[in-house]
């Protein structure tokens, strides 16, 4: 075969202190007890009634679940959903890797984003040490406790580090044990530790922005935060220590941690606020496993839930309440609307920025 696939290890990789980055956690930080940027009147009707069901939902001690792209981080929603989650309006939350990329560098770093056109030209695009670094620490230090992606990074930023075991002591692990289930995970770190230097016992990484993040707040709340990344989606692969088994079995993890609170979804919630493609796609797999499990032992399917998608497109001009279009419109072809409205229960789509949408919920649902 005439094409030989790239080595990652050679890799150039920079500090992020090199990096322009353009924005910044101090300054978009949204304050929850401000009053939010204008929406539309109808979708102020639609937020009314979504905080009422949310009530209900909780009520009857049914998941409420919140599936975010990166947007909403970016535009400074953390704060709000810390307080949504200590007043348990939120019971999971789920995002994809770009929601954790820029999670982790404004809670270490204080700033994140890029200019893709600028450093991909450039060859940098990605490359940053620290970011990939220590999300891939995160991920194989807490796969050995059983976390997946999510929980074992909101566990390094609002701890402020990791332990890390001793080599031999990982080797004698895997060679005593070769077919446990975390013999893969210890391979992983032994790898990693041998390759990037990373030293056995405390690794101390001091998060002074850790009020940015969404991960730590949901993490010291206990509330589960699962990430669905795709492999080579995410700057994290612009490194030498990019593992795709690592960050799988991660994914894998909280899939299925997903899936548990799906089950829990009768009579709840679904907010999907700008999850275009990883939100509709990876709920409608877990959806399907969960009946398929109900099924089999004789339950019901999941019903009576209502799922709400927010984004700034128009949703191909298409009232969704009466369905999904024809294959002729163009809107059939929007994945975030029509993979939804698929999904039994109710569902309403809402033209509006993400922040304010949230920060409105968060109103409406304290009156």
């Amino acid at each position: 075969m005439k094409v030989r696939p790239l080595d990652l290890g050679q890799l150039q990789v920079f500090p992020l202190a090199q990096r322009d980055s353009l924005t910044r956690a101090d300054e978009i930080l949204l304050d929850p007890d401000r009053s939010p940027a204008d929406c539309p009147p109808r979708v102020l009707a639609d937020i009314r009634d979504c905080a009422a069901r949310i009530h209900a939902a909780r009520q009857r001690d049914s998941a409420v679940i919140l599936i975010y792209g990166a947007h909403l981080l970016r535009n400074g929603a953390a704060a709000i959903l810390a307080r949504m989650m200590d007043r348990n309006w939120l019971t999971h939350l789920a995002t994809n890797g770009a929601g954790t990329i820029h999670d982790w560098e404004y809670a270490w770093f204080g700033a994140s984003t890029e200019s893709v056109r600028m450093n991909v030209a450039r060859g940098k695009f990605g490359t940053w040490h620290e970011t990939a670094s220590n999300i891939h620490l995160a991920v194989m230090a807490g796969a050995l406790d059983g976390l997946g992606y999510g929980r074992g990074l909101g566990r390094l930023i609002h701890e402020d580090g990791v332990t890390l075991p001793a080599t031999d002591d990982l080797r004698a692990a895997i060679s005593a044990e070769p077919t446990h289930p975390l013999t893969s995970a210890r391979a992983d770190l032994l790898q990693a530790m041998l390759s990037q230097g990373w030293p056995a016992g405390r690794i101390p990484i001091v998060h002074r922005w850790k009020h940015a993040s969404i991960l730590a707040q949901a993490w010291q709340r206990d509330v589960p935060l699962t990430v669905h990344p795709g492999i080579g989606y995410d700057i994290i692969a612009n490194h030498p220590v990019f593992s795709g088994s690592a960050l799988g079995r991660g994914a894998e993890w909280d899939f299925k941690l997903f899936g548990g609170s799906v089950d829990q979804l009768d009579g709840g919630v679904v907010l999907s606020i700008g999850s275009a493609i990883m939100g509709p796609q990876v709920f409608e797999k877990s959806l399907s496993c969960v009946n398929n499990l109900r099924l089999q032992s004789g339950r019901q399917v999941v019903r009576d839930h209502s799922i709400y998608v927010v984004d700034l497109q128009d949703g191909g001009n298409w009232d969704w309440t009466q369905g999904e279009p024809p294959k002729t419109n163009p809107a059939y072809y929007l994945r975030f609307c029509k993979s939804y409205s698929r999904m039994g229960g109710t569902m309403r789509y809402l033209q509006c920025d993400n922040a304010a949408f949230i920060h409105h919920l968060y109103h409406e649902l304290g009156r």
